[in-house]
């Protein structure tokens, strides 16, 4: 069964339980969401729902994304998202929101983390760094040798050292559903998820469950 949905990250707070516990939950505004596509094996090879989230004006758009979206008298719609399934109950033009999700439920939530920006190799992968005394003034932090001498005479490539850290796709697996509140289009799981507040999730139901 299809179980996906495009949202935005609001933010962290925690959710006593009926035993008085605190649990850490990440807060999603999740849809609603237009279906604007169904793709089928016959035609395409495989079988997804396309889903459409977030209204915006028509001229943020292109033409060919408004001509996409008027097929099934939609609105204009700023992100389109695919999701692979098995078994498809819904139709071009559906709407879909939390609802397809009940508390207990397992999800995966993927979103682009936050950005660092350019940072050296003791931030970006733990290195140790240099020795901090006898003399050493300018080496605390410096990665240290790269590579070998003539033979190979380079740095091979994978190798871990400074660079631009962040911003790169991460998927939060298995999460549990804490809070699903229809009326205002909002998801809570537990723990965090990947981003910073307001950036875009996909939140699917999990693959380990």
């Amino acid at each position: 069964m299809f179980k996906g949905l495009i949202g935005k990250k609001i933010g962290m707070t925690q959710i006593f339980d009926e035993n008085g516990a605190a649990h850490p939950v990440t807060l999603i505004e999740a849809g609603p969401c237009f279906v604007t596509q169904v793709r089928n094996a016959d035609v395409e090879g495989y079988t997804a729902v396309q889903l459409g989230y977030e209204e915006v004006k028509p001229k943020r758009l292109t033409g060919g994304e408004l001509g996409h979206l008027k097929r099934n008298n939609l609105p204009p719609l700023k992100y389109l998202r695919e999701f692979r399934a098995k078994e498809i109950q819904v139709a071009e033009g559906d709407k879909v929101d939390v609802s397809l999700f009940a508390v207990g439920e397992k999800v995966d939530v993927s979103g682009l983390s936050k950005g660092k920006g350019f940072a050296g190799a003791v931030k970006r992968y733990h290195f140790r760094g240099g020795p901090k005394s006898h003399g050493a003034s300018d080496r605390l932090r410096a990665p240290g040798s790269r590579g070998a001498t003539t033979t190979p005479g380079r740095v091979f490539k994978g190798s871990r050292g400074p660079g631009h850290m962040g911003n790169d796709a991460v998927t939060a697996q298995n999460l549990k559903v804490i809070l699903v509140d229809a009326e205002r289009n909002v998801l809570g799981v537990n723990g965090s998820v990947p981003g910073a507040r307001g950036g875009l999730v996909i939140v699917k139901e999990s693959r380990k469950a």
